[in-house]
């Protein structure tokens, strides 16, 4: 590996390392505050799947 590649690669552990962290923080201090982000998420992932469905299913029947 180059230097730039190893050094994006390191950033990208360090980025990670900080979410978990972070993630485990919030589990830990406000339990209640971390289901409701994770209902938040599952919320966008349902919101998500239904308009790549909507679209689909338009693209289906021809664009109209």
């Amino acid at each position: 590996m180059t230097g730039e590649a190893a050094m994006a690669v390191n950033a990208k552990k360090v980025a990670v390392y900080v979410v978990v962290v972070f993630a485990l923080y919030v589990i830990v201090t406000d339990p209640a505050k971390a289901a409701d982000y994770v209902q938040i998420g599952f919320q966008g992932i349902s919101d998500a799947a239904q308009a790549l469905g909507d679209f689909a299913t338009w693209v289906a029947d021809g664009g109209k």
